[in-house]
């Protein structure tokens, strides 16, 4: 995903890995990303904000 990519419900956004497990953040909604916080490969923990993403 880059900024200003605009996704629809369900989109896989991220792949978060765990313990050898890999699962995918998918978008919540249809809208355009508008800001990335976490660059690839970030150690994250549950709750972190990893991108922005308002209305197209």
């Amino acid at each position: 995903m880059n900024v200003g990519d605009t996704v629809d419900t369900g989109v896989p956004l991220a792949t978060v890995e765990a313990t050898k497990l890999e699962a995918p953040v998918e978008s919540p909604g249809p809208g355009k990303v508008h800001r990335i916080v976490v660059s690839d490969f970030s150690d994250v923990v549950g709750g972190d904000l990893l991108m922005e993403i308002g209305e197209a």
